[in-house]
């Protein structure tokens, strides 16, 4: 199976970062698509880009080779930038809870609030909060004593597989990371709830049939992502001890750190008639430079 799993896996590998870096290049280069909404999402599409290339070419070595070593610096460095990316999109899909909000819920005031300078600094802020917490995470983690058995039993570096291997007491590493994985996890979450809460209730509001069904339009993507992201991270983390295999819990870090990233531009971005309107002027301007 070995062989077959490293095809599906080249595969999905491929299409996210051809997904992910053609959503990037497209808004970069598409005047049409210099919105905040679209400057959010070309961020959440570096994030992806970046989950993949820490888990994925890793993951498709040990497919084929019998070698699955992988180095302690080495997985120090990917628990680092999974840490990192991880928190850095839970703040980054509350970024995007909040634009739908002023833009369904304050709309004349939408272009002064959401104004270039503000987008910037909020999409930086979601970018240097993942710093300090993945960084305390890791080194405390990588201070402890492993003097036991080096098998990990998992598919990549994360923190819960790497802890059993701790020959120490964990107890106050356990009591920091369940306060962190609170703080950048449901802290997020509780604002994209709040958010959506405004939302729902002023969609509810309008007189006009069309208008509910476009405002709710404008954020099902962003749901559909927000819900495989939390849902299966949910699943890994906030689940009873007792009913969480170490078979399940592959199968959920599988879904949000290779499935939910290749969805992601096709859920988003790309059945959006905006990005496919901006696709296929991008593709002709390009034929025609060739021919010119």
């Amino acid at each position: 199976m070995q062989v077959a799993l490293f095809l599906v896996f080249l595969s999905i590998y491929t299409v996210t970062l051809l997904g992910n870096i053609i959503i990037v290049i497209l808004i970069t280069v598409e005047v049409a698509l210099d919105t905040p909404m679209y400057f959010f999402i070309r961020n959440l599409s570096v994030i992806e880009t970046g989950f993949t290339l820490v888990m994925v070419p890793k993951m498709l070595v040990n497919l084929l080779s019998r070698n699955k070593n992988i180095s302690f610096v080495g997985c120090g460095t990917q628990m680092y930038f999974f840490f990192f990316f991880g928190s850095t999109e839970c703040f980054l899909l509350s970024l995007m809870a909040y634009d739908r909000y002023v833009a369904i819920c304050n709309p004349l005031r939408y272009s002064i609030i959401m104004n270039r300078k503000v987008c910037f600094w909020m999409a930086a802020g979601s970018w240097i909060a993942g710093i300090p917490v993945s960084m305390l995470q890791t080194a405390w983690m990588f201070t402890l004593p492993f003097c036991g058995p080096n098998e990990i039993n998992h598919f990549f570096c994360d923190g819960p597989p790497v802890l059993k291997l701790v020959t120490g007491d964990t107890s106050m590493y356990e009591m920091q990371a369940l306060m962190s994985t609170l703080f950048f996890i449901m802290f997020p979450f509780f604002l994209i709830l709040v958010s959506y809460i405004h939302i729902i209730t002023t969609i509810l509001r309008m007189t006009s049939a069309e208008g509910r069904r476009k405002a709710f339009s404008t954020c099902s993507s962003h749901l559909t992502v927000v819900t495989l992201f939390y849902g299966t991270a949910s699943l890994n983390y906030f689940r009873p001890k007792s009913s969480n295999s170490p078979e399940s819990k592959k199968l959920a870090s599988l879904s949000y750190t290779v499935i939910t990233p290749m969805l992601n531009p096709i859920i988003y971005s790309l059945r959006n008639n905006e990005v496919k309107g901006a696709l296929k002027r991008t593709f002709c301007r390009g034929r025609s430079s060739q021919k010119g």
